[in-house]
């Protein structure tokens, strides 16, 4: 039986990478075009870099990894959350929050809000799925503090959080195609465990087909 589970693994894993890496290219070519109206629509808007100044996140097997993405923020928000007093109730919010996320947050920008509602900031993970470090399907990229703090308030997550960094973080997911992205820590973690747990190819390519209607939609957005 073990040996069947290992098969089944490797498997798995060796089909699922081939499948992000040409989709990945694939997607680069197709969004070629997007890519160059939210380049410019950033520089446009505020002063700062392309791509955002994003935390540190746990990968497969608690490796940590930086995720690319579009700046929908002003520049060292995540910086500024921390110690910049106008932004004191927005962190109260994130740190009180079960979903790590903050309702109308002061610090996004114009062209931000359209990006980060049609998941469009994400686009550049597409790099991060060419480097391995993550994939086109998976649980949510979790910060360490995130994965500390809730763990402690819900402690029998833990071995839910163990099933969850077995495998690769993605881009999009079982929860965010589903429209419950807005789900406590406790229920988004046992999604994310009970995905990971599965290793379904097909669950994978249904995930896939589900993902452009919630980009277009903005019920995917994360």
């Amino acid at each position: 039986m073990a040996k069947r589970q290992k098969i089944k693994s490797i498997w798995y894993f060796s089909v699922k990478r081939v499948i992000d890496v040409i989709s990945s290219l694939i997607l680069l070519v197709i969004f070629s075009p997007v890519i160059l109206v939210v380049v410019i629509a950033i520089k446009m808007d505020s002063e700062g870099p392309i791509l955002a100044d994003t935390p540190r996140r746990v990968g497969k097997d608690n490796k940590f990894f930086y995720p690319y993405k579009f700046r929908s923020m002003i520049v060292n928000a995540y910086y500024l959350l921390k110690t910049d007093p106008k932004f004191k109730e927005a962190y109260e919010e994130q740190q009180k929050g079960g979903n790590y996320k903050i309702k109308n947050d002061p610090r996004i920008t114009k062209v931000g809000k359209f990006i980060r509602k049609y998941s469009l900031d994400e686009i550049p993970q597409l790099a991060n799925v060419l480097k391995g470090e993550m994939s086109l399907v998976g649980p949510r990229p979790y910060y360490p503090e995130e994965l500390e703090k809730q763990q402690n308030i819900y402690p029998q997550t833990k071995r839910l959080v163990k099933e969850v960094l077995s495998v690769k973080p993605g881009i999009t997911g079982l929860w965010q195609v589903s429209g419950r992205s807005e789900l406590k820590f406790d229920k988004r973690i046992s999604m994310d465990a009970d995905y990971a747990h599965r290793k379904s190819i097909f669950l994978d390519l249904w995930i896939i087909l589900k993902s452009p209607w919630a980009m277009i939609s903005g019920k995917g957005a994360s």
